[in-house]
């Protein structure tokens, strides 16, 4: 008797795994919406309106629908999505999920009764849950606003902290009961590190004043899993990058950015779409980056991430453009010396090199007398040369771009740049637009007495505080030594 309970349990288990399936099966059962489109869509990476189409069905006269795949599936928050492109709801979707939906448009995203997903279930309480903070908050916002004395400030702000709390315990309460589960790991990824308070202190007992900075920092990712790759389907991602690289992350390209990427890279390696977006980010964020000296990382997550072939979702076309773009920063990165330039110079027509300009800084300027934005440029960078650039050993290499000789020369004479060294290439046979990446103007370098890049991308506002920057480095090097 015992061996055929066993053989039947062993069959019952079989049986529930050959019923095991990819994709999902999702029936929905509208009470007030009859034939039109309904749109299955899902996030990525970040928040609203950004969000993209999975699926579509259209719903029949009656009322229901029903979306069905057989593809595996990357779970997440996804939304239901009718045809006016306006009323929406939120739900959990896990790979296999089996799924019956009851819903009233007019009164979403109240109302939704969900069979055969208690996640869902639950997700439902806690969008209940947040709906009723919400309105607390509302309350005490303005309640805020008619404070008359600080006690009445005091008082509000404790209450916004017991409210706080409240919503802190509710998510830790469901990862404890819930643990594993695609909502308990969404909590998880929005828990906001909780810094110790009191006095914290360093080694040799001084008082630690960057304590809450380090702690936080160090803390930020604890509660999100970069190895779990439903999280990319929801709105969490982007802002909790922007957030640690533009405001926790020290601008610095090798002492901390190329880290703090080789960082994130490796915890989200053996990920498909957290991988794949965490290096799309990073790539993005410092290509676009307005601090100096970003290209230099650019450079360092092709070269150790595309040219490595980490990224496999790229045609080859779209791959080789990476390449390009690195190879045309490479050359000029700051800390690389600069390329040699050999023009003739627009008033004496003399070869000018730029290696052989004798001066303690040289300021190498791509312009165009047809700019207007030169136009404007020019003048301002000859007033800060002559105020102060000049006394700290700058000289200027010029390297008109566009416009024939006449208009350079008398832009030159209009604004008496007689100190500076002003060339042209007549014939187009130089590279300098390779060599020093020049696909706008005005494009401003600084350089060293070797020639080495101090600084690039300037302009007239912020020539004099990297100067200064290179050399309090300086300074501080040599004093170092």
């Amino acid at each position: 008797m015992k061996r055929i309970t066993l053989f039947a349990l062993l069959l019952s288990c079989m049986a529930q795994l050959s019923f095991a399936r990819d994709g999902y099966h999702i029936q929905i059962k509208f009470t007030d919406t009859q034939d039109t489109m309904l749109y299955l869509a899902h996030y990525y990476g970040k928040p609203l309106p950004t969000i993209y189409k999975a699926d579509s069905a259209h719903i029949s006269k009656n009322g229901t629908v029903t979306l069905d795949s057989k593809e595996p599936l990357v779970g997440g928050i996804y939304l239901i999505l009718l045809s006016d492109k306006k009323t929406y709801f939120e739900f959990l979707l896990n790979n296999g999920d089996d799924m019956s939906i009851s819903a009233d448009a007019s009164k979403l995203p109240d109302g939704l009764k969900f069979k055969g997903s208690t996640e869902n279930e639950n997700f439902q309480s806690y969008v209940t849950f947040l709906k009723g903070y919400g309105e607390e908050q509302e309350k005490l916002k303005k309640e805020y606003q008619n404070a008359k004395t600080p006690a009445d400030t005091a008082n509000v702000r404790k209450k916004g902290t017991e409210e706080a709390e409240k919503l802190t315990k509710y998510r830790k309460s469901y990862i404890a009961s819930h643990p594993n589960t695609l909502l308990a790991s969404i909590f998880s990824a929005l828990d906001v590190p909780q810094v110790p308070e009191g006095k914290h202190y360093l080694e040799d007992g001084t008082l630690d004043s960057n304590f809450a900075y380090k702690y936080y920092k160090a803390h930020y990712w604890d509660g999100f899993n970069l190895q779990d790759d439903r999280l990319i389907h929801t709105p969490i991602f982007d802002g909790k990058l922007d957030e640690y690289m533009n405001k926790l992350v020290y601008p610095y390209p090798t002492d901390s950015v190329e880290k703090e990427c080789d960082y994130l890279l490796h915890k989200t390696k053996g990920t498909k779409e957290l991988f794949k977006y965490t290096l799309w980010w990073l790539t993005r964020n410092v290509e676009n980056s307005k601090i100096m000296g970003m290209d230099e990382v650019f450079v360092y997550l092709v070269e150790n991430y595309y040219m490595k072939g980490e990224a496999t979702w790229l045609t080859n076309d779209e791959l080789q453009k990476y390449i390009d773009r690195a190879m045309k920063i490479a050359p000029n990165v700051i800390g690389n010396v600069g390329p040699d330039v050999k023009l003739p110079s627009v008033i004496t027509k003399k070869e000018e090199s730029l290696m052989d300009v004798k001066a303690k800084y040289t300021l190498l300027i791509f312009w165009s007398p047809d700019c207007g934005h030169c136009i404007m440029e020019m003048p301002q960078i000859d007033s800060l040369y002559r105020a102060s650039l000049k006394a700290k050993g700058v000289k200027i290499y010029s390297v008109a771009t566009e416009g024939d000789e006449k208009k350079i020369k008398e832009f030159y004479d209009k604004h008496d740049l007689k100190d500076w060294i002003i060339t042209w290439d007549p014939d187009h046979t130089s590279d300098y637009r390779s060599k020093y990446d020049v696909y706008s103007t005005p494009t401003i370098y600084l350089l060293d007495e070797k020639k080495i890049i101090r600084g690039k991308r300037l302009d007239h506002s912020n020539i004099g505080q990297v100067l200064e920057f290179v050399e309090r480095k300086e300074k501080m090097s040599k004093k170092a030594k």
